[in-house]
């Protein structure tokens, strides 16, 4: 099996990634994306191996394009792509890999990703965020679930409790992704298009469209500090997870989805972003007048 592994300025958390699972893999490809930390140096001094391989990029190109290059440069039949802020806990990478090779027809499976306290983490099992369900869920129309399930569904599953066994889901999130090549190999690579959000979703519902099941596995917990590489920069991620979300709009449902209805996704996003931009913005003003105090 092959770990890619795409970093950026995520500090010490990339060696517990690395260490976490260097003796259960035959290789770990990282791509830095020209980070200005010192995780890569810290990488070098504190584990050595010929397993690891870095690629050094000069630029930031985005999460789904070092995802590609880290596959291109993998031998193993079956690629883990893995957050460098992730750490694998023992025994959930042989879990993982077990129940993907249980079925011919299983292309990619994810484990259970949790909080640092425990909690389970929102994305790593979920259902694609179709137009309704994005306008049900921007607009709180989710609390009515409870009395229509199937017309004001939520899509974040982790709100739904605990399933016992692996279970077949529509999505799984890019940070604990095991996939087979073969699978990758048919649908295709990541969507370069992508700078660091909705590209998983992409993924699987391109990996559905070719009719690959997607498992979550709930005995295979995985720590994840999410945020770690994204925190120096939070406009910057805010702005692109926006767009991102509008290029997976526009890709798969434009066509389906009435053009009113799309409108009013459109707005949703953009609203959503004018939102983060004024609650960052506040935040990094009571930063400055703290540290002026």
């Amino acid at each position: 099996m092959t770990v890619v592994i795409v970093n950026y300025n995520s500090g010490s958390l990339l060696v517990n990634c690395v260490h976490a699972v260097l003796h259960q893999v035959q290789q770990i490809v990282v791509v830095d994306n020209a980070s200005s930390d010192t995780s890569l140096i810290e990488l070098e001094n504190k584990l050595s191996s010929k397993k690891l391989h870095i690629v050094r990029l000069h630029n930031n190109i985005g999460f789904a394009a070092g995802c590609n290059v880290g596959f291109n440069l993998s031998t193993e039949p079956l690629t883990l792509f893995l957050n460098p802020d992730c750490i694998l806990q023992e025994n959930s990478l042989q879990r993982m890999v077990e129940i993907i090779e249980s079925d011919t027809h299983i292309g990619m499976v994810g484990g259970f990703l949790v909080n640092p306290d425990g909690s389970e983490q929102g994305g790593g099992r979920r259902a694609i965020p179709t137009p309704w369900r994005a306008f049900v869920r921007a607009f709180g129309l989710y609390h009515l679930e409870k009395f229509w399930p199937r017309l004001f569904f939520d899509f974040h599953l982790n709100n739904k409790p605990l399933p016992h066994v692996p279970i077949e889901v529509e999505a799984i999130s890019g940070a604990l992704m095991l996939v087979k090549r073969e699978a990758i190999d048919e649908v295709g690579l990541w969507d370069e298009n992508y700078f660091l959000h909705c590209e998983d979703l992409d993924l699987c519902v391109r990996f559905r469209q070719k009719k690959w099941k997607i498992i979550f596995i709930p005995d295979a917990p995985v720590v994840h500090f999410q945020g770690t590489c994204s925190r120096s920069r939070p406009f910057f991620v805010s702005w692109h997870k926006h767009k991102g979300m509008l290029r997976f709009y526009q890709k798969f449902f434009l066509r389906q989805y009435p053009k009113a209805l799309m409108g009013l996704v459109t707005l949703a996003v953009w609203s959503r972003f004018g939102i983060a931009v004024m609650f960052l913005s506040a935040q990094y003003c009571c930063k400055l007048l703290k540290i002026r105090i």
